[in-house]
């Protein structure tokens, strides 16, 4: 999977991604999802190195079945709130 990270002053997010997903556009019922290489193909990584990056995030920006699983996995995404694009999992992450 792919992972990108931003920083600044006070929060840090991580956009992450199966690497097959980039340049996809996905859709479902009420909306389309562009999965751009500018925002989410940083560097190639593990799982176990995205289970570090999110265990620092304030927010995260997750698509893909590796991707989302990895963060159910962590408990910091609860499974009810995935939504999905085709059968493409999506997750958001924020902390308050």
């Amino acid at each position: 999977m792919y992972i990108k990270t931003y920083k600044t002053e006070k929060h840090f997010m991580v956009a992450a991604c199966d690497k097959e997903l980039i340049g996809q556009t996905l859709k479902n019922e009420k909306c389309e999802m562009k999965i751009n290489a500018s925002f989410y193909q940083g560097e190639e990584a593990t799982e176990e190195v995205l289970e570090d990056l999110l265990m620092q995030a304030t927010t995260a920006n997750l698509v893909g079945k590796k991707a989302v699983a990895c963060a159910v996995k962590c408990e910091i995404v609860d499974p009810d709130s995935v939504i999905y694009f085709d059968d493409t999992p999506h997750a958001l992450y924020f902390t308050l």
